[in-house]
């Protein structure tokens, strides 16, 4: 059983993505996964994911393009108010347009350039780049 599918969901991707592989599973999937990836995928940092539904959690297969560097989930999952996005993208980004981070707002998921742009803050999720 595990206690975060979403950090064993980043930890399979960059693991594969080291490796060299070009395909993942992912089990199991959640909804949060799938808007994480879908995110990723806006994003061109992997290809296209299909769902699979075995009639319990279902899995997730990712075609994985080579361009992840590092990603993973941020715990505790801070708060961050509007005004402070650059101490936050100075902490878990190595450049200032390379990655992102991924934030959940009122809104729903989306990167920290969405927020910035909408002037909402959030809980951080994850980092990728």
């Amino acid at each position: 059983m595990t206690n975060d599918p979403l950090a064993d969901a980043l930890n399979t991707i960059r693991t594969h993505e080291i490796v060299g592989k070009d395909m993942c599973d992912i089990r199991p999937a959640s909804k949060i996964i799938r808007e994480v990836l879908a995110i990723f995928h806006k994003h061109n940092y992997v290809g296209n994911f299909e769902f699979a539904d075995d009639g319990r959690s279902g899995s997730l297969k990712v075609e994985l393009t080579g361009r992840i560097n590092d990603c993973g989930v941020i715990k505790p999952r801070f708060a961050v108010k509007h005004a402070e996005w650059s101490r936050w993208e100075q902490r878990f980004i190595p450049g200032k347009t390379f990655g992102f981070l991924i934030v959940s707002t009122p809104l729903g998921l989306m990167t920290n350039e969405d927020a910035k742009k909408e002037k909402i803050g959030g809980r951080l999720i994850a980092y990728i780049y």
